[in-house]
């Protein structure tokens, strides 16, 4: 075989395996310990800051989550562990890793600076835990719920599938 033939082959058997989203997102709390919700203008509901991976271009997940919390919220900072590692699926839709880093506790500063991606977000709120399930549905309510557990009891990264822990 000739290495464009090699070549040629690994690309068809890259092409041929299965397809998965892959995203990353930062949970940012404040000093009493609510969560920092973002409001998409592009769908229902609300969500974290984050979004695609953009791994085509070599992008880790830590790195896609900081460029994200940067473009939509305007606060480029280190992120501090992983919390959290989702499996999700959906009907009828490739299924998708979801990285869930800690974010850190903001400070007034730190509020005062988010700056809102005008193309992709109507608005922010922080909601205490207790009104989360409010405002979070389905797996990704499950996730956050699960990384706020890490965050409390110190514990290692949640392994999830739709949000249910594994570990």
């Amino acid at each position: 075989m000739t290495t464009t033939q090699d070549a040629q082959d690994f690309a068809a058997y890259l092409a041929s395996l299965p397809r998965i989203f892959a995203g990353a997102a930062a949970l940012f709390r404040d000093g009493e310990g609510r969560v920092l919700l973002v409001e998409p203008n592009y769908r229902e509901g609300w969500t974290l800051p984050g979004g695609t991976i953009e791994s085509d271009d070599g992008e880790t997940p830590r790195q896609g989550a900081r460029r994200e919390t940067a473009e939509e919220i305007g606060l480029d900072r280190p992120l501090g562990r992983l919390l959290a590692v989702d499996w999700v699926q959906w009907p009828g839709q490739p299924p998708m890793a979801a990285y869930l880093y800690d974010g850190g506790v903001l400070d007034a500063d730190d509020l005062a600076a988010i700056r809102l991606q005008e193309e992709e977000l109507l608005s922010w709120r922080l909601v205490p835990r207790e009104e989360l399930a409010e405002y979070l549905q389905g797996a990704l309510g499950r996730r956050v719920s699960a990384a706020l557990d890490v965050l409390a009891d110190g514990s290692g990264t949640a392994e999830l599938e739709n949000g249910h822990r594994m570990n």
